[in-house]
């Protein structure tokens, strides 16, 4: 009896952690897992690979890196207006996305000069640019309000487990062949792969297809979603958001290897940063659903102040791991850690947020938008990083002081957000 009990109560506790989840979610999560397993290989080891064998000064790798914001603008606006099509729609976009991306992928693993890297930049953001408004607008579509969060957390945490098994693959690779260009190689394949899903497993959604006669002109979608202003102060938030993510990406890797302060004037090693970001990943992976749970609870802007919160203290972890005299990969890794926690308060409740400010004939333009605000980051966070790391050590500590800054700008802008909302 008491085993039957214990059985039957783990049971309601999963099904609360995981309510009904539309299957074309979960086809859709194989193949973001699938995907992101290459575009773990090349992540966080793509700065590395450009200023330490190609001889890109760090400055220019940020600026090509941050080249892709500019393609991704355009790819996130015609993608956007694709995947609100009756004549395109969500599962063409995402198909034509996967095909650009391991286009860009190939080019990237071809760079040995700053021209190609820019070029393969250009191709890898509009793909990018593409797939996130199609890609929100297959999961908005397939979820409820009382299990949105959750969905999203579902999707995330596909890309985050295919991610970390990446990273870990890219790092055990590197070891054996010593050779960076064939992480892009599997990069490509991987989109491929995701290609074929896309193309055998997902559908037009239903909700598309029962509003396919009533979306408006492109012209008067773009001019209604420009003039929503609670939106309008949703994206200015978010902004900040994105551009702390983009020092995970670019900035942290190479501030790891070159700039962490040890015994030696040399950073961690190349196993090491592989096993750090592989354990930000995992645990992101562990904390999604639970964190996910409890921030259920509370309002989106909530959520996302406490997101705020964490990214504060992880930037305070990262200044103290460059300037300590020891422990400095202790800190590293509570600093990642904290990151973790930060990404996943964050991502599901911003998703969320923008399903339930979005008409549902509109949610590819909207996400659209939001998508841009990903490009806006990168194009701001990648060549402020690559600077700061081109600056002396004093400067280059003090740069993570002043993201701490910015969360009191970021939480002021929530506040007022909340606001509006309650109105």
């Amino acid at each position: 009896m008491t085993s039957k009990l214990m059985k039957l109560a783990s049971q309601s506790q999963l099904s609360s952690w995981l309510p009904s989840i539309h299957p074309q979610v979960w086809i859709f999560a194989i193949g973001r897992f699938l995907s992101e397993v290459g575009t773990g290989c090349t992540l966080f080891y793509a700065p590395i690979f450009f200023v330490n064998q190609v001889g890109l000064s760090a400055t220019s790798v940020g600026v090509a890196l941050g080249s892709a914001s500019i393609s991704g603008v355009v790819g996130r606006i015609v993608g956007g207006s694709l995947a609100d099509s009756e004549h395109w729609g969500r599962r063409r976009t995402l198909l034509l996305a996967t095909a650009i991306s391991a286009i860009g992928s190939l080019v990237l693993a071809a760079t040995n000069n700053f021209m190609i890297l820019v070029i393969g930049s250009l191709i890898s953001g509009l793909g990018i640019g593409f797939y996130w408004p199609a890609a929100e607008s297959v999961v908005a579509d397939a979820s409820q309000i009382d299990n949105r969060r959750e969905t999203f957390a579902i999707a995330r945490l596909a890309d985050n487990l295919g991610l970390a098994i990446g990273i870990m693959l890219a790092g055990f690779l590197i070891s054996i062949i010593g050779s960076y260009r064939w992480l892009f190689v599997i990069d490509a394949i991987s989109f491929l792969v995701f290609f074929g899903v896309v193309y055998i497993g997902i559908s037009e959604t239903e909700q598309q297809q029962i509003e396919e006669s009533e979306n408006t002109k492109l012209f008067a979608s773009w001019m209604a979603v420009l003039t929503d202003g609670r939106f309008l102060v949703y994206i200015a938030v978010n902004i900040f958001f994105t551009i702390y993510i983009s020092q995970i990406h670019s900035t942290l890797p190479l501030f790891f290897k070159n700039f962490v302060i040890k015994s030696t004037t040399e950073g961690f090693a190349q196993t090491t940063i592989s096993v750090l970001f592989a354990w930000h990943l995992v645990f992101a992976i562990i904390c999604q659903l639970p964190v996910t749970s409890i921030l259920k609870r509370c309002s989106h802007t909530l959520a996302l102040t406490v997101s705020a919160i964490f990214w504060a203290i992880g930037f305070g972890l990262i200044w103290v791991s460059g300037t300590a005299p020891s422990d400095n990969l202790v800190w590293a890794i509570l600093a990642l850690g904290v990151f973790s926690v930060a990404i996943v308060s964050y991502t599901p409740s911003a998703a969320s947020l923008v399903t339930e400010l979005a008409p549902e004939n509109q949610r590819g333009v909207y996400f659209s938008i939001n998508a841009l605000c990903w490009a806006v980051g990168s194009f701001i966070g990648h060549p402020l990083g690559g600077w700061a790391l081109d600056q002396p050590q004093i400067i280059t500590n003090s740069y993570w002081l002043c993201f701490i800054l910015s969360v009191a700008i970021a939480v002021a802008i929530l506040q007022y957000l909340n606001r509006i909302l309650s109105e």
